[in-house]
């Protein structure tokens, strides 16, 4: 387990922009990732499970409630982006989710973030909106926006 933090954290430097104020710490992560109901899946850039010591280019954080599940963090390296790995993560997430008995899946996001597509472009829609949920590390507020993907 140990390894995979390493791996999620690795990730997660490298993927979220720090004005954004997204990103997780490793005790966050630790802490999540001692429930029963949190789940995780680690990608390379082939959009396999990582074997041994080879690379983690991406990876998706998920919790999962009785007929729903929610997406917590979706990260790829900068590198590995645009090649259909945020794409495989979300399809693994639709399936790991209907296997495990969802109905639904959500996911929260600032305005502004270009991933809204890949979002959108897997069947997701806006169901919510909250006012200047976010703050950029300036000070600027960025609304938060719920999607969910109902199966």
């Amino acid at each position: 387990m140990m390894e995979d933090i390493d791996r999620i954290m690795e990730v997660m430097d490298d993927a979220f922009e720090p004005r954004w104020g997204e990103a997780w710490t490793r005790g966050q992560v630790s802490s999540l990732l001692t429930l029963p109901s949190t789940h995780y899946r680690l990608v390379d850039s082939a959009g396999a499970r990582p074997v041994d010591h080879a690379p983690t280019a991406g990876f998706t954080l998920v919790r999962a409630v009785p007929g729903e599940e929610e997406l917590l963090l979706i990260g790829v390296k900068p590198q590995d982006r645009a090649s259909g790995l945020g794409r495989k993560l979300l399809d693994f997430l639709v399936r790991d989710a209907r296997s495990r008995g969802a109905e639904r899946v959500f996911l929260e996001m600032r305005e502004n973030n270009p991933a809204v597509n890949l979002y959108v472009n897997a069947g997701f829609r806006q169901i919510g909106r909250r006012s200047g949920y976010y703050k950029t590390t300036d000070g600027v507020r960025l609304d938060a926006i719920t999607f969910a993907l109902d199966f």
